[in-house]
């Protein structure tokens, strides 16, 4: 059992540890936001329920919590060698749009909205912001100019770069290896490079860009969520989070920047990190075309708290394989807790009820493990199945611990099925009863193009929807 302390997996120093911030009752946090040239997909969106998750239990815990995200829309190229295809320019090519900042802008703008919908859907508490890149290019030259003076840049053809070898403990985020094959691909995409790791600060593009000191172009990927980190949070802070991708580039290179432009180590105190959703065995992903949206779930009958659901089955550090049979059980199972949970009466329940302590005891002791959901679920089926508690007390505690899951047990209401349907599945029972199960089907079907289910059971049909 957890002693009550809130142990966090930090990916700098590979083990769980105590968290305390770095200023009392306050926690300030960067979550890396998406870059917003197409929809996200629900890989994407696995890193905002876990981080979404890690804010609620700060909070539950007592915390104010400042939590802050950035919305890449500038400077982001395919490659982590700083080379390739700009994503937003891929985005403004996809769509037949002129190449400009105006219309590179309305495109973040449009697909920012939708990222915030699928945010919205799946009970995600909106992180302050979300900031435009492009609205802080000043802070990325203020920094810039701060290691161009202390001399930790150079200049090659093409831009700035970071000259990695003037930091001793690069990599100290992944400690410090890399494969020597990856490493050789970094050298021939760019042979000016002195080190294969030195990374881009500023790229030029005499054709579309920001005015610099050193000519027109865009700051680099990742001097953008430093600038806006240290604006937001300050030179330190408590937790950055993001996927497990940003590790070994984007995060090592945030640490890199960020330290050696302010001087004072460590620039974020935890990073934490969040796995993979992968699908048929092999890395979600929008460049392999090998994905799935929000939208595409809910056109498959799969509610957005299922899939969140379904996340909190699993540690958010753990692989997760994505299937359509898993995701079925996942809305029965969810289905079942919110019919159980609407049979405890009214809400708020009469009378008050209170929150059981023994259970938020055992709740919490899973929970402050590292964020341990699957083990929290178990003790929320406990509950409800324990019938030596009376159904107020249930239903407190219930809420008390979707403070943290999130999985809107407060906004449930039990939903009145018109006359039509219920004369449907009425229909239905007495053709089954008749054994015409011809017409059955076909009534099944009508009730289904409703929006509805009919499940049959040993009370009775029992109607729900889709």
């Amino acid at each position: 059992m957890n002693s009550g302390k809130l142990l966090l997996f930090n990916t700098l120093s590979r083990e769980k540890e105590e968290f305390a911030p770095i200023q009392p009752n306050e926690v300030r946090m960067y979550t890396c936001g998406p870059t917003v040239y197409d929809y996200v997909h629900i890989g994407n969106l696995r890193s905002y329920v876990f981080a979404d998750v890690l804010r609620r239990t700060l909070e539950y815990l007592g915390y104010k919590v400042k939590q802050v995200m950035n919305i890449t829309d500038i400077g982001h190229l395919s490659s982590d060698a700083d080379s390739g295809e700009d994503k937003m320019t891929k985005g403004l090519l996809r769509e037949g749009k002129e190449l400009n900042l105006k219309n590179m802008r309305e495109l973040a703008e449009f697909y920012t909205e939708k990222f915030k919908g699928d945010i919205k859907k799946i009970n995600i508490k909106m992180p302050e912001g979300p900031y435009f890149a492009s609205d802080y290019v000043k802070e990325d030259i203020e920094l810039l100019k701060k290691l161009e003076k202390k001399d930790y840049t150079y200049r090659t053809s093409d831009g700035i770069y970071f000259e990695t070898s003037k930091m001793p403990d690069y990599g100290v985020l992944w400690g410090g290896k890399r494969d020597i094959d990856e490493g050789q691909a970094r050298v021939l995409e760019n042979p000016e490079k002195k080190n294969p790791k030195d990374f881009a600060l500023w790229k030029f593009n005499p054709n579309i860009g920001f005015e610099s000191p050193w000519g027109k172009g865009f700051p680099g990927w990742h001097i953008e969520c430093s600038a806006m980190g240290i604006k937001f949070l300050g030179e330190q802070f408590d937790i950055h989070t993001g996927g497990i991708d940003l590790i070994p580039t984007h995060h090592t290179n945030e640490i890199a920047q960020s330290e050696s432009a302010t001087g004072k180590k460590p620039f974020v105190k935890f990073w934490m990190h969040s796995e993979f959703v992968d699908i048929r065995g092999a890395r979600m992903a929008k460049s392999a075309g090998n994905f799935f949206k929000l939208s595409d779930l809910i056109g498959k009958g799969i509610s957005p708290l299922t899939y969140r659901f379904w996340l909190l089955m699993a540690s958010y550090r753990t692989k997760v394989n994505l299937n359509m049979e898993a995701l079925e059980g996942a809305e029965a199972a969810l289905k079942r807790l919110q019919g159980l949970y609407l049979a405890l009466g009214e809400n708020p329940p009469a009378g008050g009820g209170k929150v059981r302590a023994e259970y938020r005891a055992k709740f919490q002791s899973y929970l402050f493990d590292d964020l341990d959901t699957p083990r929290a679920l178990t003790v929320l089926w406990e509950l409800i199945k324990d019938e030596k508690i009376s159904k107020a007390d249930k239903k407190v505690t219930i809420l008390d611990f979707d403070k943290v899951l999130g999985l809107g047990f407060a906004d449930l209401k039990e939903e009145k099925i018109s006359e039509a349907v219920k004369k449907l599945a009425q229909e239905r029972e007495e053709a089954r009863q008749k054994k015409d199960f011809k017409k059955s089907d076909e009534l099944r079907v009508k009730i289904n193009s409703l929006g509805y289910e009919v499940k049959d059971s040993a009370d009775g049909p029992k109607i729900s929807r889709m």
